[in-house]
């Protein structure tokens, strides 16, 4: 790839390889936009066919963080960090404090927290080398129920918009994947009796679990929760899902959830959806309560804040939607242009120098 045209085009201000010959640390971290704030996003350990692969990941990541971090409300820009390798072989204290150097001589641009293949515990290790980590045992914590939670204020915010009515006991839900915050996200479902879930997942211990623990709910095969007569479909595993092969099996009314990525084409897919009068909660906005938890650690943890302020998706999902409506434009194009607007403005207020 042609990097430096790759971030002309996409505004980015920084990428920056790093290898530690002591540890065989590899990796990337790209910086897309500090407008509103220093950059944060994950690290994600993860292995890549090659380097460029690791290379356009990290940079796609981050400019997702900084639409993330925009629409969330919150004074952060978006970056994020690729580390190449097996997480179940090449992790060790030493690897992650050789991380941490190089994230402290960003001096502050960067924020790092776990992402996929990296726990609290890493970050503890990366926290020996900088202050520039959150996301911490004591702290935070698994971001996990708390991004649960904001998307079940996002369904109930579609809910509200397509139905004219945000009451869960009166819908069926399709959830697709039971990881940590499918899990979750079911929970809160089943606390406010929801009419019917259908779930699917591949792995069998996680199954058995949830159907112990509810015995109402139902199983369907991974390929058949598409095809379900639901009134929402909750994607809450891997990206991509919804493309011009599943898109038209669609019969729900509302795709909400807590996957990233969810669309394969960011464009073509949402206009799809658009087309068959599906409203489609963007991923980067409902699923924000993970960053929205960690970014309190930069502010001042507190948790009954940080759950008023997940809550605020509700809010500013509604408004996405009107703006969706009023331009005649897909709720993903509306929740860019919602994002862009915040980030204008506040350059716009930071054209005058003041020290602090």
């Amino acid at each position: 790839m042609e990097k430096f045209d790759f971030m002309k085009k996409y505004g980015y201000e920084q990428l920056v390889l790093f290898h530690d010959k002591a540890t065989g640390l590899k990796g990337v971290t790209a910086i897309h936009d500090t407008t509103l704030g220093p950059s944060l996003g994950g690290t994600r350990m993860w292995v890549y066919e090659n380097e460029e692969d690791a290379i356009l990941d990290a940079l796609r990541l981050a400019r997702g963080m900084t639409y993330k971090n925009a629409a969330a409300g919150l004074n952060l820009g978006g970056g994020k960090t690729v580390i190449i390798g097996d997480s179940a072989k090449i992790k060790s204290e030493e690897l992650f404090r050789a991380f941490g150097r190089y994230v402290q001589s960003l001096n502050g641009r960067y924020i790092t927290a776990a992402d996929v293949g990296t726990t609290t515990k890493d970050m503890g290790f990366i926290k020996m080398e900088t202050d520039y980590v959150v996301g911490l045992e004591g702290k935070s914590g698994d971001p996990s129920p708390i991004t649960a939670l904001g998307a079940f204020y996002g369904i109930k915010a579609a809910l509200k918009y397509q139905f004219g009515n945000a009451e869960i006991k009166n819908y069926t839900y399709a959830v697709q994947g039971i990881g940590k915050t499918g899990a979750y996200l079911i929970d809160y479902l089943f606390e406010e009796k929801a009419k019917k879930v259908y779930f699917t997942d591949i792995n069998e211990e996680r199954i058995k679990a949830l159907q112990t623990k509810y015995p109402q709910v139902v199983f369907v095969k991974p390929d058949d929760i598409y095809n379900l007569e639901v009134d929402v479909f909750v994607p809450c595993a891997l990206g991509a899902i919804l493309n011009e092969d599943t898109i038209p099996r669609l019969k729900a009314k509302i795709v909400a959830g807590t996957a990233n990525n969810v669309l394969k084409d960011e464009i073509k897919d949402a206009q799809a959806l658009k087309a068959k009068k599906i409203l489609y909660a963007p991923d980067f906005v409902i699923n924000a309560g993970g960053v929205i938890n960690v970014y309190h650690e930069l502010i001042g943890y507190n948790k009954d804040m940080v759950i008023a302020d997940v809550k605020r998706i509700y809010d500013r999902l509604l408004e996405m939607f009107k703006i969706a409506e009023e331009r005649n434009i897909s709720t993903q194009e509306a929740a860019n242009v919602f994002a862009e607007e915040r980030i204008k403005k506040i350059h716009n207020i930071h054209r005058n120098f003041i020290p602090r």
